[in-house]
């Protein structure tokens, strides 16, 4: 209280730290210090004149706060930015750990979206929007920690690094194509050469547990409002445990979020339960079509088998759908939903038995799809809400999402999808993700929500090549609340920034209570690291043309490769 926020203190506090990639001494105070520009000159000043680097010495400011100190500072106080430091590092470590795999040079376009085996190494030139399992992965250009390949590498327990110019990297070159063990530490990275006896043991003794998925219970047909499936004078463990049999993960703890009241702002939903998914799959022939599938002896190839995954899920969406069912979906959007603004289309969003399951997200591997209600019920053609539905329901069968359940030896004859359906976002004025904990500071020392977000629509999970979102540290629950920009988006003219600190503040209501709420739920583990992945935007579409407003999108357990 005194030392950190009193001008009557008696120590100026700090700390020095030496940046080895761009060679850089940084004179640093803490993101909530109230330190005034005086102290921070009189601190750099002494520093300079009693250490041996003195002359190098830079002060580099750690939050919005702090960095509203540098006009006042004199110009013997040499600034640094946290873009400028950045710039000159060379690795950037993700998912820290030790891997075995046949080293192979990719492109990111010849990764996304196609089969890797899952005993590849893969140095990539760029950062994917999608990758299947690999063992390990080396990006030549810098990610964010919550990019979608990294959350998938945190989920798999496989390291993950960026490496400036990898592909030319001459330790990685010599190694091409050949089995190595990889090790990605906090502060440098290793390779070696092994024999392939030697990473068929390491798998063995490493290849991870089979995961069992919720059982689907069938017997709940109504399309039930988010605000009727968790009940609040029971434990919420328990009923999400009920929920995931019935509605899945993504409409479960979606309907949790509602349940939370205002600091969560939510648009209105209901699920569709498991049940119609199984109904469209039996009345059509399509259950039994996928047991023919698993019994092909070619299924075994890689190749074949995402071949004919494909021409299945085309099956699921010729098949017809039930017109009872279709019109009970449109009755229920036209009484939750306002339906006064034609341009307001229906998102079915992906709510599986297999995702978001603590030790398995199933980030990315199913797709949402939007239909549009002014198409009526009376076709399935593309854009129609009956094609958005089936569409949602094919993508159970992505090849992709298939590899990622069989690398943990999931049963996919168990497997459903129900489907959360909310109105669609038209335009979005800002859209992000959030971890509602310090991915930085695992040892609970200094929690923050660690944010990032970009304008508009412009992705942030899975980002166009080039594009970089905002990026902060929000110290919620200490005094000021500081928040740590760790990098701007390219999006917006410098000096700004996406969210203002209005929004900012919003934002962190929400994380904060998510954070309370699901933590009985997924973090009640003495000394395991907890916190919630969150997706949210900023819409004003409640108030065209004004002030755009939180909404949150989901919320799941994020993964944590303890």
């Amino acid at each position: 209280a005194t030392e950190y926020y009193s001008p009557d203190r008696r120590f100026i506090l700090g700390a020095v730290s030496y940046y080895e990639g761009p060679g850089v001494y940084a004179y640093e105070i803490s993101p909530y210090d109230t330190a005034s520009a005086e102290m921070v000159t009189t601190a750099y000043r002494t520093i300079v004149e009693n250490a041996f680097f003195g002359k190098e010495l830079y002060f580099h400011p750690t939050s919005t706060a702090v960095d509203a100190l540098v006009p006042d500072l004199p110009d013997d106080v040499k600034v640094i930015t946290t873009e400028d430091l950045f710039a000159g590092i060379d690795y950037q470590p993700y998912n820290l750990g030790t891997t075995t795999g046949l080293l192979r040079f990719k492109t990111a376009e010849e990764v996304d979206g196609q089969y890797t085996p899952f005993r590849e190494l893969v140095v990539l030139d760029e950062v994917p929007n999608d990758i299947s399992i690999t063992a390990g992965i080396v990006t030549g250009a810098f990610q964010t920690p919550l990019a979608h390949i990294n959350v998938l590498s945190i989920n798999r327990g496989t390291p993950n690094m960026g490496l400036r110019d990898a592909q030319n990297d001459p330790d990685l070159v010599a190694l091409r194509d050949k089995w190595v063990e990889l090790t990605v530490g906090p502060f440098d990275w290793s390779i070696k050469e092994i024999t392939q006896a030697e990473a068929d043991a390491w798998w063995e003794d490493h290849k991870p547990a089979p995961i069992e998925v919720p059982q689907i219970d069938d017997t709940v047909t109504d399309l039930r409002p988010v605000e009727d499936i968790i009940a609040d004078d029971q434990p919420l463990a328990d009923e999400i445990r009920v929920g995931l049999t019935r509605f899945g993960s993504k409409g479960t703890n979606y309907a949790a979020l509602y349940d939370i009241g205002d600091a969560v702002p939510i648009q209105d939903a209901f699920v569709i339960p498991f049940h119609w998914y199984n109904h469209h799959m039996e009345s059509n022939g399509l259950r039994d079509r996928l047991l023919e599938l698993l019994a092909d002896p070619q299924w075994s190839d890689p190749a074949y088998r995402a071949e004919q995954l494909e021409a299945f899920k085309v099956e699921i969406v010729d098949a017809p759908l039930d017109p009872d069912f279709l019109q009970a979906v449109f009755d229920q959007a036209n009484a939750q939903f306002d339906t006064s603004d034609p341009t307001i289309d229906w998102r079915f969003r992906s709510s599986t038995n297999a995702e978001d399951l603590g030790t398995f997200t199933g980030a990315g591997i199913y797709n949402s799809q939007t239909g549009d209600p002014e198409y009526g019920r009376d076709t399935d053609a593309e854009d129609t809400v009956a094609w958005a539905i089936k569409t949602a329901w094919s993508n159970l069968w992505n090849p992709r999402a298939y590899e990622e359940r069989e690398y943990y030896s999931i049963d996919q004859t168990q497997v459903g999808m129900a489907l959360l359906t909310t109105p669609n976002f038209p335009q979005e004025e800002a859209n992000g993700v959030a971890v509602t904990n310090n991915i930085f500071d695992t040892s609970g020392l200094e929690p923050a929500f660690y944010v990032n977000v970009q304008r508009e629509d412009y992705e942030v999970v899975q980002p166009d090549l080039g594009f970089i979102p905002d990026a902060y540290l929000h110290f919620f629950n200490l005094p000021g609340s500081p928040v740590v920009y760790i990098s701007h988006s390219n999006l917006i003219p410098d000096g700004t920034t996406v969210l203002t600190a209005r929004q900012i503040n919003d934002l962190g209501i929400a994380l904060d209570a998510i954070n309370n709420t699901f933590r009985p739920v997924y973090g009640n583990q003495p000394g395991v690291w907890y916190g919630m992945d969150v997706e949210f935007k900023f819409d004003d579409k409640n108030d065209p043309g004004g002030d755009p407003q939180l909404f949150i999108k989901q919320a799941r357990p994020f993964p944590w490769n303890q």
